[in-house]
Order: structure tokens, then sequence, then C-alpha cells
């Protein structure tokens, strides 16, 4: 877990994103699984996520005993960076969380991580390129890899045609959005142990 702002009393203690592209072109795509999951966050703490500041939506409020901020970036998933170092300048977090898709778990799987590398995803490594480094805690939602013969930007930009597939990525985002909030009041660790053997699956 990072600690942001190691020297001074940080504005908020955690600021939780989700990644994703804006617009209703993308909207529910296997892409925007970060964005569901930030609405699922917004739900469960009563947080409304409608101003504009640094590229991004944003909302902030009380979880628990902390001070959270949630973000969308709209700056399209590629260069998340750019909304997101905004958003660490304005609210000085203790911690951010990431949260967004992952083509390399199976549909439905869900995986917490204290730090890491952003493997495949662009919109994660541009993240990592704009905070200099990868010791953040993140939460991934398994989208599953593309078919044979399927391109993989069409594949990430694409809606979920199979009922039992949306249905497990849809429940699999509700839980990043728990583990992500117990990251804010337990701890990473805790939320590891929690959420790590969590797997919706295709029913």
């Amino acid at each position: 877990m990072i600690f942001l702002n190691r020297f001074a009393r940080p504005r908020i203690d955690a600021l939780i994103l989700g990644l994703g592209n804006p617009g209703m072109a993308y909207a529910h795509t296997r892409h925007n699984a970060g964005f569901d999951a930030l609405d699922a966050c917004a739900e469960k703490t009563g947080i409304m996520v409608n101003r504009t500041r640094s590229r991004a939506l944003t909302g902030s409020g009380a979880w628990r005993d902390k001070r959270v901020a949630l973000a969308k970036p709209q700056t399209y998933m590629n260069d998340s960076g750019f909304a997101v170092s905004g958003l660490v300048q304005w609210y000085k977090p203790g911690i951010i969380i990431v949260i967004y898709d992952d083509v390399d778990l199976p549909p439905g799987a869900l995986r917490v991580r204290g730090s890491g590398s952003a493997g495949t995803h662009n919109g994660m490594r541009s993240v990592i390129t704009h905070m200099g480094g990868e010791d953040f805690p993140r939460v991934r939602v398994g989208i599953g890899k593309p078919p044979p013969g399927w391109d993989l930007k069409d594949w990430v930009l694409s809606r979920y045609t199979d009922k039992a597939e949306a249905q497990a990525v849809a429940e699999a985002s509700r839980l990043a959005a728990d583990a992500a909030l117990m990251i804010v009041s337990d701890g990473v660790e805790q939320a590891m142990a929690r959420y790590n053997k969590k797997h919706i699956g295709i029913k």
C-alpha cells in the first residue's frame, strides 16, 4: 500500500479509481468493468460521482470513519494516468486503489494485489507511468481472453452477448467494489485474504 503524502496529513484517506472509457458508446463493455465497479462503490457509500475535476468525474464523502474520493477518468482508457496524476495532486490521498478489467483472468474472477505491473493493460500502464511506480493496491475483474479470430481491441470494447457471462462479470464488479472499500477500512491484506478466493464464474 503506497502512502502518497508521508509528511503531511492527507486531504483524504483514499482515492478509489475505476478505469474505463467515457460515453454511452462504451457503457458496460468489457473494458468498462472498472467504471461499473466504481458505480457500485458510489451506490454502497452514497457518494455522488457527478463533479468534473482533473479530467475525471469525481465525488467525495465518508466511508465508515474514512474520508474517501471516487473517480472515473474521462481521458479514455489509454490516457488514464493524465487524470490520475491531477487527482492525486488535488486530493493528496493517503492511498490510491485502482479497479480495472483483466483479460488474463476468466470471466467473473477477482484478484486483489498490493502492487504489481500493468501486464497487458494499457490503462494501468498509463497510471503507473504517471504515478512513477507500481506500489499501490489494485482490484482486477476478469473478463476473459478473446475467442480465436477476435482482435483484442474489438474484444475489450464489445458488450456481452452471453447472459451467464454478463451476470458473472457484473457480480465480480460488485465484489470488486466491496474489495476496494475493504482495503480502505481494513487494509489490503484483509481484502486479499477474503476476495482472492472469490470466483463467481459462469453458471
